[in-house]
């Protein structure tokens, strides 16, 4: 997700929720029938297209996934729900998203922060946003093998990568963000740093694939790590949020009996009996995207029950066309923003439901280290006409 969720920051939303009178749920939606999915598959092939049906609805004839019909959308998110319709089985428009980001990135390696159908809406650089590329063209390769497609996108990988690790600082911190006019923020964000080790590591993993060495990517994410790690308090305090919570977790910052004792400690604050996961500790609203992504951080800490637990939250968030509101307050199961569904958090769900029961072979994309090297794999490559042979850059 996004580090800085700008929608949930400021305090009239917060009183917003406090006070909601927005749409309150059907009565058919809070009845308790996700107790079900916690043996039963978390979703059947129906729900599985119908969901990827609604993401597809909101992707621009040049392949632009916003949030929700005339909304924008950020890179992160794009490829969030790219991702998702691959776990879908959509591969083609998948791979339109990954051709969006490719005519549109600057040449420096970067994406602004949010664009609409129409073009550019901010022109901030965040740079968790640009490194994200890596993690959704390795989950694409999982997905297909293909490549030919690993090939055309590998120039986009290496200058995303290559403008996010000269960002750093000599503490080792990347800036969260990048002015429009070039100046870096003066701080690094918990959650956005976390983002960018699991990032990190996946282009290191393409790059093996391809026979290509990039050590001082290694190098960074190591160090990120280490300051995750032993200097938490050297990030921009933001543990309001539940994803500063969870993601040194989900991205595999922390490991081991590390991970387990962080969620442990965290899980009082942030899990709201079996609604799922508050978006900010102090205020009552749920959303299906961080619960969805935390129920990845126990999936990857081997915590199977607590993630089923988890999805089978989500389900009260589920509209009967297949799409899923972002929030809801409780107790008073009214939605939040106000009857919004959203395309990152349909993806999420797809992305946790295949994480969790492993359905592709890229179930494993958000919740595991990549490999160091992975070019055994290559032989059983399959490449697709036309797009093996597609190795330029597509034009701008």
């Amino acid at each position: 997700m996004r580090a800085d969720r700008s929608w949930a920051t400021t305090s009239t939303q917060q009183r917003s929720v406090a006070e909601s009178s927005h749409r309150r749920l059907p009565a058919t939606l809070t009845s308790g029938t996700g107790a079900e999915r916690l043996t039963h598959p978390l979703l059947t092939d129906a729900e599985i297209s119908a969901t990827a049906d609604f993401i597809e609805s909101c992707q621009t004839d040049d392949g632009l996934i916003v949030w929700f019909e005339g909304g924008h959308a950020d890179p992160w998110n794009h490829i969030e729900s790219a991702m998702a319709l691959a776990a879908a089985g959509r591969h083609a428009a998948a791979e339109t998203a990954y051709e969006w980001l490719a005519a549109n990135q600057h040449d420096v390696g970067s994406w602004h922060n949010y664009y609409t159908a129409h073009g550019v809406e901010d022109r901030k650089v965040d740079t968790n946003c640009c490194a994200y590329v890596a993690v959704g063209v390795w989950h694409h390769w999982l997905s297909v093998a293909d490549l030919g497609f690993v090939g055309t996108m590998w120039p986009v990988v290496e200058r995303a990568l290559d403008f996010v690790v000269g960002l750093r600082k000599p503490s080792g911190h990347i800036p969260w963000a990048v002015h429009a006019d070039g100046t870096p923020w003066p701080y690094a964000l918990l959650t956005g740093s976390s983002s960018v080790v699991h990032a990190l590591r996946c282009a290191s993993a393409l790059a093996a694939l391809l026979g290509h060495q990039r050590p001082e990517w290694d190098r960074t994410a190591q160090r990120i790590c280490q300051l995750i790690r032993h200097r938490p308090d050297s990030f921009e305090p933001k543990d309001r949020w539940a994803m500063d919570w969870y993601y040194p977790v989900l991205c595999g910052a922390l490991g081991g009996a590390q991970a387990r004792a962080h969620l442990a400690a965290g899980a009082p604050k942030f899990l709201l009996g079996d609604h799922g996961v508050r978006c900010v500790a102090d205020q009552p609203w749920v959303t299906a995207a961080e619960t969805c992504e935390c129920a990845l951080a126990y999936v990857r800490t081997g915590d199977e029950t607590t993630a089923r637990r988890l999805f089978a939250a989500t389900l009260a968030l589920r509209t009967e066309h297949g799409a899923y509101y972002t929030g809801w307050v409780v107790p008073q199961a009214k939605t939040f923003p106000h009857n919004e569904t959203s395309t990152y958090t349909a993806a999420a769900v797809l992305l946790a439901a295949d994480a969790i029961e492993r359905r592709t072979p890229a179930a494993g994309a958000l919740v595991s280290t990549p490999p160091a090297l992975r070019a055994a794999a290559a032989p059983s490559a399959r490449s697709r006409p036309g797009v093996a042979q597609r190795t330029e850059r597509p034009p701008r």
